[in-house]
């Protein structure tokens, strides 16, 4: 091995040794959360708190209110430090403005988890694909495949000037396969071809940044989910179509994901970069 190759590998990591609790345990660290007053969001915040991380819940202005609520709360459950803050994904400027804000009161970025979605269902979304319209597609990947790669771009500038970071970005199954028009019928939930177009591209940018990025003490990963259970939304028409084509028969509870969240931001996953963690009950793999 050349000299070059060999002063690249920190020896010490693959000696040493961590306990479970250790390997899972995030005190001390910050962690980004875009699009954090979704309904993923404060469960992807909660989960990285009740680890003992400082979240930042970050979403646009409209979602202030709720923000705000979801950072009281944790504050209350943990005793942690967390923070709202606004951030509009379609402005750089927003962005780094917000990143401004994060490092006055923390200092650094430990983590960004990319979880900020756009994909409404209207009208205009739901139209026959050879109709679609223009300025919703360009909406939809604004958000969901720009929005990203301006994050990344911000935060990743602060995780090189540290020298460490984790970045985990939210993919999709439909940014892995097509979707099944069949399972849709009459209920007005099929995705729009925007989303699974950003989603495919979320996929790819988060094995680029990684081999990108290597040596560099930066972890990119992406998690991939399944359909997620939305009371009120689904009808029973999709929902027995969609869980009679998982594995597992039934669609995935918001905590459903906390794990695999808390395993890619956390010291459990120091060996895992470039990867897409599927958690989709079997949907992919029949």
């Amino acid at each position: 091995m050349n000299g070059g190759i060999e002063s690249m590998i920190p020896h010490e990591r693959m000696i040493q040794k961590k306990t479970n609790a250790q390997l899972f345990d995030l005190s001390g660290r910050v962690a980004v959360i875009t699009g954090a007053a979704g309904q993923l969001g404060p469960e992807y915040a909660d989960c990285l708190s009740e680890a003992g991380a400082d979240v930042v819940i970050s979403d646009i202005a409209a979602s202030k209110n709720r923000s705000e609520e979801i950072t009281s709360d944790i504050k209350k459950k943990y005793g942690t430090n967390p923070k709202s803050i606004t951030m509009d994904l379609f402005e750089k400027e927003s962005i780094e403005q917000a990143a401004k804000e994060i490092l006055d009161s923390y200092g650094k970025v430990d983590i960004l988890i990319n979880n900020a979605a756009y994909n409404p269902i209207t009208k205009e979304t739901q139209a026959a694909f050879e109709n679609y319209n223009l300025d919703a597609w360009k909406k939809i990947l604004d958000v969901d495949l720009t929005g990203v790669f301006l994050t990344c771009q911000v935060f990743g500038k602060i995780m090189l000037e540290q020298q460490y970071g984790v970045i985990t970005n939210i993919g999709s199954v439909y940014g892995m396969v097509g979707a099944d028009q069949r399972i849709y019928g009459e209920s007005g939930l099929n995705s729009a071809a925007a989303y699974a177009a950003a989603k495919g591209g979320v996929i790819n940018l988060t094995r680029y940044l990684a081999a990108y990025w290597q040596g560099k003490n930066i972890r990119v990963n992406s998690i991939s989910p399944g359909g997620v259970y939305n009371p009120g939304v689904q009808n029973e028409e999709f929902l027995n179509n969609y869980m009679y084509k998982t594995m597992l028969g039934r669609m995935a509870a918001p905590s459903d994901l906390r794990g695999a969240m808390l395993f890619l931001c956390s010291d459990a996953s120091d060996f895992v970069t470039g990867s897409n963690l599927v958690v989709d009950a079997g949907w992919t793999s029949w």
